[in-house]
């Protein structure tokens, strides 16, 4: 492969700069430290890319179509379903590496770094594509996880109220007054739901 030797010349570099190995950020390549609870809350470590993973990710993500950075983040968390959110000091430096690699090119949008894939970056893509599929596969397990269905708070009002009405029940007949009150309840309820 034609870039082979250039790319080992900037993983090198890339490593004497971050003081890690193969040119990624640590954060990439062994314990992101940014992913977040379900309610935005306590961050928790977990692996998300294996190895490397993550520059194939990005490339298909601007393959698709040129992208700011903070597109990119936005990407990703999305198809993790708010679990994970790369930092822009894994991201960026992954964009210089790749345009410095040829495999990406950027171009100034507003005022913004537009990042857009190469041919060279097209054909490193294709190549690597197995990587890219388990990385894809992992993320789209994690969003399955995560993500399909109501937030877990939506889950839980959900089963409160069929619990509620289950035991108001067990106690004997409503009355036709009591009957008024818990529809009125749960009309009310389904119309803020509705304007929400």
């Amino acid at each position: 492969m034609r870039h082979t030797h250039r790319e080992h010349h900037h993983g090198r570099r890339f490593a004497h700069r971050s003081g890690q190995h193969d040119g990624m950020p640590h954060s990439d390549t062994d314990h992101h430290r940014h992913e977040r609870g379900s309610r935005g809350g306590g961050r928790r470590s977990s692996r998300v890319f294996d190895h490397g993973e993550l520059r194939y990710v990005v490339l298909a993500l601007i393959a698709e179509k040129p992208r700011h950075g903070y597109e990119i983040i936005k990407a990703i968390e999305d198809r993790l379903a708010g679990t994970y959110s790369p930092s822009p000091g894994v991201i960026y430096p992954t964009l210089t590496m790749l345009d410095e690699l040829g495999h990406a090119t950027v171009a100034e949008s507003d005022g913004k770094k537009l990042y857009a894939i190469t041919g060279d970056g097209a054909a490193y893509l294709a190549a690597n594509r197995a990587t890219l599929d388990a990385a894809l596969a992992r993320m789209d397990g994690i969003r399955a996880a995560h993500g399909d269905g109501p937030p877990p708070g939506i889950i839980r009002a959900t089963e409160n109220l069929k619990l509620a009405l289950r035991l108001r029940q067990s106690r004997g007949p409503l009355t036709e007054e009591q009957a008024r009150a818990i529809a009125a309840a749960l009309d009310a309820a389904a119309l803020a739901i509705e304007r929400s």
